[in-house]
């Protein structure tokens, strides 16, 4: 079987006044896509949005909050769609020098342990990452390193691409968006006197009703809709 796995992750970088970080992933049958991106296009219809508007975490708004829920039922009522994420609950803790490593080999350790567990010897994926900016190129190069030789792929024949993509030009990237961000949200402490979106507020709880997740803890290993590890700081890592 070919799959086609889109990642992104929100917060990532070491200094961002986030305690939290979060690495996502939604994958699917190579096959269902173009049906999968057709159904999120009939979604935006449904809602009056043009098919061209992106759909982020960060534009979830009362106005534009039964958009987002009907894109969130969709994922959990489509068999071919899943979530695998990792949660950094708190990266202040983090402390790369007593493991002789920079935040940057760190990050792509994290992308492993996300991907790590789709990915099946005896199957072949094609793996896309957001742009962020001009290195992704070169952290698409890397990852791909990491994860062959990880896992005996010399040869990258089960992984057989791993490239950026623009999130706008690809519907299934947008679900990544969203559920990533739910994460992240549900996960971030905010200062005294934040006041929290309640658009967004319903999306997560949505995303918590449908899953039976709290968000915030690690999943069974073989969950198939929505799995999680959260990963602390001074772990095996």
């Amino acid at each position: 079987m070919l799959y086609n796995v889109y990642c992104d992750e929100t917060c990532h970088l070491e200094h961002d006044n986030s305690n939290v970080m979060v690495l996502g992933a939604v994958w699917c049958p190579q096959s269902k896509l173009k049906e999968v991106n057709e159904r999120i296009r009939q979604i935006k219809k449904r809602n009056n949005v043009s098919e061209a508007m992106e759909m982020k975490w960060t534009k979830i708004s009362p106005a534009k909050v039964d958009l987002y829920k009907d894109l969130v039922n969709y994922f959990f009522d489509d068999d071919d769609l899943h979530f695998r994420g990792v949660i950094i609950p708190d990266k202040t803790r983090l402390n790369h020098e007593r493991y002789h490593q920079t935040h940057d080999t760190w990050y792509y350790k994290m992308y492993f342990d996300m991907l790590k567990v789709i990915f099946s010897p005896t199957d072949n994926y094609e793996v896309y990452i957001d742009i962020k900016d001009t290195n992704s190129a070169r952290k698409a190069k890397k990852l791909r390193e990491v994860y062959c030789n990880s896992m005996y792929d010399f040869s990258q024949k089960v992984i057989r691409r791993l490239q950026p993509i623009r999130s706008d030009e690809v519907q299934i990237m947008q679900i990544v968006d969203v559920i990533i961000g739910a994460i992240g949200y549900e996960n971030r402490r905010f200062p005294d006197g934040f006041v929290k979106s309640s658009a967004k507020q319903e999306v997560i709880d949505l995303i918590k009703e449908r899953s039976g997740y709290t968000l915030r803890k690690t999943t069974l290993l073989r969950e198939e809709k929505i799995n999680l590890l959260s990963w602390e700081a001074g772990g095996t890592v």
